[in-house]
């Protein structure tokens, strides 16, 4: 699903170069679920924009369901990202105006999908996520974590190779986060290829491998008992 090889991100700060993905290469089969974790600084802004297609590396190659990413032009990489790629943000992202079903539908409209399918897919997914009920509802009109599942709901319902999630529980409470979580465990149980990046610990130990990213490199965590190991 995910292969990288020798990847480089850098930026020029005051003259000074610094490396936000330091040679470093990743695998990720169809059907993972990993975790990402790392601190504020440690380049997995940086790493989750490239493996979402959102920005590209220096150099290094970048292979995503078969696709040489680093080959691609942005209009090509838009197409990827829409048909592809789930995406799933701290922010939610959902436009206020919008209905719950029309936040879902959003992506499949950038299709060109038919009104008739694109509603169904739309009220499957929301179904899917608990939010069978509330498809007229507007953001406003829902709490927090029925706002991700709305998010969720939106990032599966095309079906995508990869969903990317970036800090899903980040504005929840406990319990609503640990729900949030559930969802993604079923989603990973049904087959789904999932992403999590996040900084906090707990979060990662849902998912089935737990990568670390400090200073643009990445380490394996392994048993806990055991060290962790260098990817790059």
């Amino acid at each position: 699903m995910i292969d990288m090889t020798d990847m480089v991100k850098r930026y020029t700060l005051g003259g000074e170069t610094i490396y936000a993905l330091n040679h470093i290469s990743l695998h990720v089969d169809a059907g993972e679920y990993v975790a990402i974790i790392g601190p504020s600084g440690s380049g997995k802004s940086t790493l989750m924009n490239i493996i979402g297609c959102l920005d590209l590396a220096d150099s290094g190659d970048y292979v995503l369901n078969g696709k040489p990413i680093q080959k691609y032009r942005e209009r090509q990489l838009a197409r990827i990202r829409n048909k592809q790629i789930g995406f799933i943000f701290q922010g939610f992202n959902l436009l206020p105006k919008l209905t719950a079903l029309e936040n879902v539908e959003l992506p499949m409209i950038y299709q060109g999908m038919g009104a008739g399918t694109r509603k169904k897919m739309a009220k499957e997914a929301l179904t899917r996520v608990g939010l069978g009920e509330r498809t007229k509802h507007r953001p406003t009109q829902l709490s927090g974590g029925q706002q991700q599942r709305c998010a969720i709901a939106r990032a599966i319902a095309v079906k995508p190779a990869l969903i990317l999630a970036d800090e899903p529980t980040g504005n929840l409470d406990k319990k609503t986060g640990k729900e949030i979580l559930e969802i993604f465990r079923e989603l990973h149980d049904a087959g789904n290829t999932i992403v999590l990046i996040t900084h906090d610990p707990k979060v990662a130990q849902a998912a089935d491998r737990i990568i670390r990213i400090e200073d643009g490199h990445l380490y394996e965590n392994q048993e806990a008992e055991d060290d962790d190991l260098p990817i790059a």
